[in-house]
């Protein structure tokens, strides 16, 4: 059984430009979920991740002696509501927020689409649709509608705790408005047959949400390695003394008003692929950071450099028992 370790991976060659805003959160999403037998193995998983493409590469194969159909699901992140929700959500508009699509021996699938509102542990999905109301509660498109409803409506939308008033000053006076509080809850599934003693292929793309800061924030306030988030960050991400020192120099050029580094985040749940029968037979990760100069850093076992961005590791019968959580340092632009 091989397990996730310590690593930590830099290199640096070429620029990119980083959004200067508060910190903004990432959406964790992951692997397929098998919902109903454990007589299908993973026999393969390739997994890539990159700061614009998520690729996940399977091959699934039925080891019991009869033909087991079930459903397969794809979990999307939970999307929350509130006034300022800095995160990278997608395209919040649309439905399909990650651009999520999957192919199963090389055919495209139309998976169905289950969408729930929750308030808590409470599911409010019923109030929202009698309202007619877009369920993301990042849309703009959910305040316009919030906006059209009557006051004993948006009345008992509060008591439900489903929306917050948002009261500010836009330059011309107090405003109120109605914001959605509530959390969306996605899963794409499709239904599908392993036939007994065949290999089934299957693959999905997405785009990933892509977290960060305006700085480099695992530092304390003397600009040393110490205290709770640098803890916290050499056990997610696995920092070494190299991307210490690559934070204490990025923040001296800062106070000199010079091109500094910012962090970028991605997370994926790897843990579902233990919802198969028995380990990963053959599983393979690829983390490519994306541009020449930027920087990363992520929990892995012999990882190897396999390109001018690109890192890999491999591993038989593996069992997934972490998640993993991607660093990048990306530079900002001269001023």
């Amino acid at each position: 059984m091989t397990r996730i370790a310590s690593l930590s991976l830099i290199l640096a060659l070429y620029a990119t430009t980083a959004a200067a805003n508060d910190t903004t959160a990432e959406l964790k999403t992951g692997g397929l979920v098998y919902t109903r037998s454990d007589a299908v193995s993973m026999e393969e998983e390739k997994l890539y991740i990159s700061p614009k493409e998520v690729r996940v590469d399977y091959v699934f194969r039925n080891t019991s002696d009869a033909e087991v159909e079930t459903y397969v699901a794809f979990p999307m992140p939970d999307i929350p509501g509130g006034p300022e929700q800095n995160m990278d959500a997608g395209d919040v508009e649309s439905d399909n927020f990650l651009g999520f699509s999957v192919t199963q021996d090389g055919a495209d699938l139309k998976p169905s689409l289950q969408q729930r509102i929750y308030v808590g542990d409470l599911d409010m999905t019923d109030a929202i649709n009698a309202e007619s109301l877009p369920m993301n509660p990042q849309s703009q498109a959910a305040r316009e509608a919030l906006k059209k409803l009557p006051p004993e409506t948006i009345e008992d939308l509060l008591t439900r705790g489903l929306v917050i008033p948002d009261i500010y000053d836009d330059g011309s006076g107090m405003k109120k408005e109605y914001v959605p509080m509530w959390t969306l809850k996605s899963a794409y599934y499709w239904k599908t047959s392993f036939p007994t003693g065949k290999d089934i292929k299957v693959s999905h793309r997405y785009r990933p949400s892509v977290g960060g800061t305006v700085a480099t924030t695992f530092l304390d306030e003397n600009n040393e390695p110490k205290g709770e988030r640098f803890e916290e960050y050499k056990k997610k991400f696995c920092v070494d003394d190299s991307f210490v020192k690559l934070a204490k120099k990025s923040n001296a050029l800062m106070r000199d008003g010079q091109p500094y580094l910012v962090e970028n985040w991605i997370s994926y749940v790897l843990t579902t692929g233990a919802n198969w029968s028995g380990p990963i037979k053959k599983f393979t990760l690829i983390v490519d950071k994306g541009e020449g100069d930027n920087y990363v850093s992520f929990c892995g076992t012999d990882v190897k450099k396999t390109g001018p961005t690109t890192f890999e590791m491999t591993a038989a019968d593996f069992y997934p028992e972490k998640d993993l959580d991607i660093l990048l340092l990306v530079p900002t632009q001269a001023p």
